[in-house]
C-alpha cells in the first residue's frame, strides 16, 4: 500500500508541474478565462476518481480458495495448504518432479476444489517387456499389463494378449516388479460373402478361427482354404455362398468400463488406469430378391473392444459448509437462484433440470412448478447418483463456485 501511495504522489507532482499553475500570476491569468474554473475542477475530480478506482481494483482481485491438500510421494505424505488451481501446478510449486513412467492420480489437469484433496504420485520401476524372444526394458508405474505396455511405447491391438509374471531374478531380467508378456494376434484377411474384413486371431487353423469369431457355416456355404489349413499372417479366408444376394453393415460395440473404488483418492475424483476403446462388429444379411427381406447370416467381431478401467475415489472429505450453503451457491450459478426459471431452452427450475432427468428421478410435472423443497431434494438425489457428482454433471458451476462435488452430508 505504501509503495502504491508513493507512486501516486510522484505521478501527481508530475501532473501538477505540467498542468497546474505554478505562481500567483499564472492563477490570475488562467482565472480570466470563462471556462477555467469548471475545467480545472473537472480535471481534479477525474484524477481523484481514477485513483479511487485503481486503488479499489487492486484490492478487489479475486483470490482462489485455500484448500488443505494431502500429497503422497516417495514414501512420504505431505499435508499442505494451497491456492494452486490444479494438481500439476501444485506439484510444480512443491518441486515434485516426474520421471519417465511416473503416474499421478488424479491427472495433472484435475482442479483442486475441496479440503483434504488427495494427490498420489506413483514412481516408475524397471519392467521387462517380453515379446517372443525379444526383450526390452523400460520404466512404468501403471497398474495393468496392457497399461504398462502402452505406457512404455508398445503398440497393441485389442486382440493382443498381455499378461504379467513376477520377475524372478533382478540381475538377470533387469525388472524389479514384473515381466510383461505380449502374445501378438495374427492378422487374417477374411472375405465374408464378398465383404473383406481384417481380423486378428490366436487360432491355429482356419476352422478354429471361424469358431473363435462365432462364424457358423450354413447349408450352401463354402470355405476356402480348407478348415484344417494352418493360419499364417495376412492369409485370405473366403466364406462363400453362390446364388444369393448378400448385404453387410458395421456396428460399433460400446467400450466396456470397469470402475474400481480407491480409498486413497478423494471422493469426486477419478483416474483412468487403462485406456479403453470401442469394438467393431460386421453383420451380414441374405436378402430375399423378391421381397427385399433380410435374414442375418453372420455377426462377426472384427475388432474387439478394450475395457477402460477407472479408479473412483472413495476417501471422505470434510464438509466445510452446510447443505443450505451448497444448494444456494449451486442454484445461484445455475439460474440466479430462481426456482421458477423457465427460459425456453429445455431446462427448468433453480437447478436447470431437463424434463427427462426430472422424470427419471421419479417426479412429475415440470421442475420449475415444483416447490423449492422438492427441487432441493431432487438435485441432492441426482448428484449423489452420479459417480463424479458435480465434477461430471456440471463442471462449470463445480469449478466456478468451489463447492464440493457431492452435497454435504
Amino acid at each position: 500500500m505504501q509503495k502504491k501511495l508513493r507512486r501516486f504522489r510522484l505521478r501527481f507532482r508530475r501532473f501538477r508541474r505540467k498542468n497546474l499553475p505554478q505562481s500567483a500570476d499564472d492563477v490570475k491569468t488562467m482565472s480570466r478565462h470563462p471556462f477555467a474554473v469548471p475545467v480545472f475542477t473537472i480535471g481534479i475530480l477525474l484524477a481523484l476518481t481514477g485513483f479511487a478506482i485503481w486503488l479499489a481494483g487492486s484490492h478487489s482481485k479475486p483470490h482462489s480458495s485455500t484448500y488443505v491438500v494431502i500429497v503422497s510421494h516417495d514414501h512420504v505424505q505431505q499435508t499442505v495448504p494451497s491456492r494452486e488451481p490444479t494438481v500439476g501446478t501444485l506439484l510444480e510449486r512443491l518441486h515434485i518432479t516426474l520421471g519417465q513412467g511416473d503416474v499421478v492420480e488424479p491427472s495433472l489437469k484435475t482442479h483442486i476444489n475441496q479440503d483434504k484433496f488427495r494427490i498420489n504420485v506413483y514412481r516408475a520401476v524397471p519392467v521387462q517387456i517380453a515379446e517372443g524372444p525379444t526383450r526390452t526394458f523400460a520404466f512404468s508405474a501403471a497398474t495393468t499389463p496392457r497399461a504398462i505396455a502402452q505406457q512404455t511405447g508398445q503398440h497393441l491391438y485389442p486382440e493382443d494378449l498381455v499378461t504379467t509374471t513376477p520377475a524372478e531374478n533382478f540381475l538377470q531380467t533387469g525388472a524389479i516388479g514384473e515381466v510383461v508378456n505380449i502374445k501378438r494376434s495374427v492378422p487374417v484377411q477374411l472375405i465374408l460373402y464378398g465383404t473383406p474384413a481384417l481380423v486378428r486371431t490366436h487360432s491355429d487353423t482356419v476352422g478354429q478361427m471361424l469358431a473363435e469369431k462365432h462364424i457358423t457355416l450354413h447349408p450352401g456355404d463354402t470355405v476356402k482354404p480348407a478348415l484344417d489349413t494352418p493360419i499364417t499372417a495376412n492369409m485370405q479366408v473366403f466364406v462363400l455362398r453362390k446364388g444369393t444376394s448378400i448385404t453387410t453393415e458395421q456396428q460399433q460395440i460400446p467400450m466396456p468400463v470397469q470402475t474400481v473404488d480407491d480409498p486413497t483418492l478423494t471422493t469426486g475424483t477419478s483416474a483412468v488406469r487403462q485406456q479403453g476403446s470401442p469394438g467393431i462388429r460386421l453383420i451380414t444379411y441374405q436378402v430375399n430378391q423378391k421381397t427385399g427381406a433380410k435374414q442375418q447370416l453372420q455377426s462377426v467381431v472384427i475388432q474387439a473392444p478394450v475395457t477402460q478401467i477407472v479408479a473412483r475415489g472413495t476417501a471422505p472429505v470434510p464438509q466445510s459448509s452446510n447443505l443450505s450453503t451448497w444448494l444456494l451457491k449451486l442454484r445461484q450459478c445455475e439460474s440466479g437462484g430462481n426456482y421458477a426459471e423457465n427460459t425456453g431452452n429445455g431446462y427448468y427450475g433453480a437447478y436447470q433440470f431437463s424434463l427427462s432427468t426430472w422424470q427419471r428421478l421419479g417426479y412429475s410435472g415440470y421442475p420449475n412448478d415444483a416447490p423449492p423443497s422438492v427441487q432441493d431434494q431432487a438435485i441432492v438425489k441426482n448428484t449423489n447418483a452420479s459417480g463424479g457428482g458435480l465434477a461430471s454433471q456440471n463442471p462449470g458451476c463445480y469449478y466456478s463456485t468451489g463447492i464440493s462435488a457431492f452435497p454435504p452430508g
